[in-house]
């Protein structure tokens, strides 16, 4: 029980946070488009993650998903960061990404017995 509280909790603040990424996309859309475009996606995922507070058990793939791509965004932007390819100040970031996907994996909700039987049988 404490488990999923804490999973709708995290998907809430990490959709809040997500879905506040609408301002700074204002701002970039001329500066920086592809600044922009991924911040587009956070928003949608941010949209889509307080959606799925709801009912965190019927959207395991979001949330497997938001947590792998927080891994993948985290891992290069490390990379470029170590490589000063962007500037040291991203690594912050990096362990925040980390922060989320770790959080949403170990939160995660089991699988049902009832989703892997209908798995097998299709």
């Amino acid at each position: 029980m404490w488990r999923e509280r804490a999973l709708k909790v995290v998907l809430v603040v990490v959709g809040v946070i997500f879905s506040a990424l609408v301002y700074p996309l204002t701002m970039f859309v001329r500066q920086a488009p592809t600044l922009a475009l991924m911040f587009s996606l956070y928003v949608t995922l941010g949209i889509f993650l307080l959606l799925a507070a709801r009912n965190p058990s019927a959207n395991r793939s979001l949330i497997a998903f938001t947590a792998w791509s927080s891994f993948a965004h985290a891992a290069l932007m490390g990379t470029q960061a170590l490589r000063n390819l962007i500037s040291r100040g991203e690594l912050w970031g990096v362990g925040a990404l980390a922060i989320i996907g770790v959080a949403l994996i170990v939160l995660a909700p089991a699988k049902q017995a009832g989703d892997r039987v209908t798995a097998a049988a299709a």
